[in-house]
């Protein structure tokens, strides 16, 4: 996609961002290497931005996997690896990513979705994973089964009380244990998510109530009207409503602490994107600087310029949205 045609897409959010005295965005510095590992997944939900799903076939190579680690180490600025998917797990490499990784010292982050520790083959998953003292980042749409089922399948919600369940069984969530275990909440409709502290609560009180369940924080997550959500919102009429609810919340102090600021995204092939979202829509980082992982360059890219578009909208949303939840 040319640089003419993104400025294009992006008029409504640079117009807002000029107006609170921000255009162009830019990076601070990179914290997170946010790292997609394959579009394969056990499920198919109905809102996912990657279009994952079981007949994906798109994964990263052991050698990407070896250059980032390669990064790592050559970049003591990179304090988290963040690990995405689809299914992230499924990949022959996440296990290596993952022990190579805390052996220099950094926080790894898993986003899970839960139902993957029942799948043939990851019995030893839960365990390994609190054995390296992984951040598990979990997403339940909600605490009651119809709604989580309505976005992400039938006994969806039941398998992954159980996911949760083995997990408060091995510390995680659990005070003074160190094992973070952290739920995602995103809306099954065209809106905007509640208050974070609000729902947080509320998921606190009846998952203890009801299952016996504990967790460390709630993260709610706009979700961003590319792929899937974007096609059900065009299915349902409700494409350009949803654009003008996410302009009409627009919020500088979100603006200021969006993800991309401190965050970079490594798709499946090394390709380096500003995020996740730019990343699924084949928006790489701005031109002139590197592209890919093998190419990686901390002080050019911690001061690139951050690519926009219209989904931009929704990270700047109310109170924000980030992959840790609210920004503001």
């Amino acid at each position: 996609m040319t640089v003419s045609l993104i400025m294009a897409q992006s008029t409504v959010f640079d117009a807002a961002l000029s107006r609170s005295g921000q255009f162009p965005l830019r990076a601070m510095r990179i914290d997170t290497l946010q790292i997609n590992v394959g579009k394969k997944c056990n499920q198919a939900c109905g809102h996912c931005h990657v279009e994952a799903g079981p007949n994906r076939t798109e994964e990263m190579t052991r050698e990407t996997a070896e250059t980032i680690i390669e990064v790592l180490r050559r970049n003591e600025q990179l304090e988290t690896l963040d690990i995405t998917g689809g299914a992230p797990e499924l990949n022959p490499s996440f296990r290596t990513l993952v022990i190579e990784a805390r052996a220099l010292g950094r926080h790894v982050i898993d986003r899970c979705n839960l139902t993957i520790l029942f799948v043939p083959g990851q019995e030893t998953l839960a365990d390994f994973l609190a054995e390296n003292r992984v951040e598990v980042v979990a997403s339940l749409p909600y605490y009651l089964a119809d709604r989580t089922d309505a976005q992400r399948g039938g006994g969806v919600f039941e398998q992954s009380i159980a996911g949760l369940h083995r997990l408060n069984a091995l510390g995680y969530g659990q005070p003074d244990s160190g094992l973070v275990l952290n739920l995602v909440y995103n809306p099954t409709g065209a809106f905007l998510p509640p208050a974070q502290a609000d729902i947080e609560g509320e998921y606190r009180r009846e998952l203890e109530k009801r299952h016996g369940i504990v967790f460390n924080h709630l993260y709610t997550i706009t979700n961003m009207p590319i792929a899937r959500f974007k096609h059900f919102l065009e299915r349902t009429g409700n494409y350009d409503r949803y654009l003008r609810k996410l302009a009409g919340a627009f919020n500088p102090a979100a603006a200021a602490s969006v993800m991309c600021r401190s965050l970079i995204s490594v798709g499946y092939d090394g390709t380096l994107s500003d995020c996740d979202f730019n990343q699924m829509l084949d928006l790489p980082v701005w031109e002139g600087g590197p592209r890919h992982i093998r190419d990686f360059d901390y002080d050019q890219l911690s001061a690139r310029r951050i690519v926009t578009g219209e989904h931009c909208l929704g990270c700047t949303a109310g109170s924000g949205s980030s992959c840790g939840g609210a920004t503001a």
